[in-house]
């Protein structure tokens, strides 16, 4: 499974880390290896985590201009 832009070190560590992937560089980026249920609950995972990050920066900027008002 090619890796999307945006997957962060910390993010893909914990990937491995819970799911039995491995990470292969390959000419083209970096991939996951694995049985295709394995990359699909690593893939869910990682969607599920960089929502996650997200949301949080969401939340920061909006407090930051209620700040400012």
């Amino acid at each position: 499974m090619k890796l999307p832009l945006g997957v962060g070190e910390q993010i893909l560590a914990h990937t491995i880390e819970k799911f039995e992937v491995k990470l292969k560089h390959t000419d083209y980026g970096p991939v996951l290896i694995g049985t295709a249920e394995e990359l699909e609950n690593a893939k869910d995972y990682i969607v599920k985590s960089i929502n996650e990050r997200l949301s949080e920066l969401s939340n920061k900027y909006d407090e930051s201009e209620k700040e400012e008002e």
